[in-house]
């Protein structure tokens, strides 16, 4: 089988489980799927193959280094070594000197606040209504729907519904399900230079990558969820204003910080809760032994996704691997599976199979991320309450289609 065919079979497959779990398959808006689907195309292979995108896309890894170095500095003045300045010690070398904690989280507070000046400044508006007004012409998605997906490129799940706020009540059951679901299938800018740092040793211009994800996963949600749960367009029609919600300049960098370090302490529970569940979950499997392996959680999740691993142009010998990480994003989350890929000895994956899986696992679609997205959607609209919480699990699958399809796209351009 082509590498093209091969690509093609496995999106096909991929849109197919979509349109097997549908439901309703007679009100399926094919407009909506099929725009989705070639603005997905479209933007990928522009990404890849236009020249001037693609040293636009590697000069972000120097934008990159910068960060990391600027953080490094502020991370040193307040933490001393354990945050990258000299040690005042000779180093044993029996462990490394690389502290998570102080040395990589801190980014988070870096890129929320850029993030934060550039809203306010009116450049993330500029590009999210732009997007948006893509998506609408494009997809015949409606505008608040549009700007909830543009916006959720640059923002997290729940802060990009926070754009519509207004206009949330007046969402079809459809177009919630589209909210959400495109929410799952991309990941928060401040938490973007995080992921590149991780695996910037295994992915060159892994910041360029993920940027890509975020935008070509985008409309990707929006046809799998059109596929899922299809419905006509509610009354949300009105159009939509991007509201400042900062004072000035200053105003944006404290509250940044005050959200970047709640963003922070989140991460680092969460890793902290996950990690240690996976090892208690290992020891209790330690007495089942196969070919006199012990049975792990990572290994029977391989099995489990390898087919899919394999789908998204994953070599088969490969496939295993592969399907353990992309079940550690799904079950436990994306920070962890990119730790899990960035330690994997030397040759395990091959260098394609690890830009694809980039991009499939570029995502928040978890099981942690769904409390965390029920919570903030339940809270801005009560209305829809039952509602979002009958669609939860779903949003889980259309936004890992969606990461999962992108996956599919990048494996036939890279071959």
């Amino acid at each position: 089988m082509s590498e093209l065919a091969r690509a093609v079979f496995g999106y096909a497959t991929l849109m197919g489980l979509a349109w097997l779990i549908s439901e309703n398959r007679k009100a399926i808006p094919w407009r909506t799927v099929i725009g989705g689907v070639v603005l997905q195309t479209i933007l990928t292979v522009m990404f890849f193959k236009i020249s001037f995108l693609k040293t636009t896309i590697a000069g972000l890894n120097d934008v990159m280094q910068g960060l990391l170095m600027a953080t490094k500095s502020g991370t040193s003045a307040v933490f001393g070594y354990l945050g990258g300045a000299p040690s005042p010690f000779a180093s044993s070398g029996s462990g490394s000197s690389f502290i998570l904690a102080f040395q990589a989280l801190p980014i988070v507070l870096l890129m929320s606040v850029i993030s934060a000046l550039l809203f306010h400044w009116g450049v993330l508006p500029r590009l999210v209504k732009l997007f948006s007004v893509l998506l609408e012409k494009i997809m015949n998605v409606s505008g608040s729907v549009g700007l909830s997906t543009a916006a959720n490129v640059f923002l997290g799940m729940v802060e990009a519904p926070l754009l519509i706020k207004p206009y949330l009540d007046k969402l079809s059951r459809g177009e919630l399900f589209a909210v959400m679901s495109v929410g799952m299938s991309g990941v928060a800018g401040s938490v973007m230079a995080l992921y590149a740092g991780i695996l910037s040793e295994q992915v060159p211009d892994a910041l360029g990558h993920i940027l890509i994800a975020s935008f070509v996963s985008a409309p990707a949600a929006l046809a799998f969820s059109a596929l899922m749960v299809p419905s006509e367009k509610g009354s949300s029609e009105l159009p939509v204003n991007i509201q400042q919600v900062d004072t000035n300049s200053f105003d944006a960098i404290v509250r940044a910080t005050s959200e970047g370090l709640q963003t922070i302490l989140q991460i680092g529970a969460t890793l902290i809760v996950f990690i240690s569940l996976v090892t208690l979950v290992n020891e209790l499997l330690s007495w089942l032994t196969v070919e006199e392996h012990p049975v792990t959680l990572q290994g029977i999740l391989g099995y489990l996704m390898a087919p899919l691993a394999w789908l998204i142009g994953i070599p088969w010998d490969e496939s295993v691997m592969a399907g353990s990480l992309l079940g550690t994003k799904t079950v436990l989350n994306e920070l962890v599976a990119y730790i899990d890929m960035a330690n994997l000895p030397s040759g395990a994956l091959s260098a394609k199979s690890q830009l694809i899986l980039t991009y499939a696992m570029c995502g928040f679609a978890n099981l942690g991320s769904l409390g965390i997205l029920i919570g903030g959607m339940t809270a801005m609209t009560p209305v829809h309450r039952k509602n979002i919480l009958d669609l939860g699990l779903r949003t889980i699958v259309a936004g890992t289609l969606a990461t999962l399809s992108c996956g599919c796209i990048v494996s036939y351009l890279i071959h």
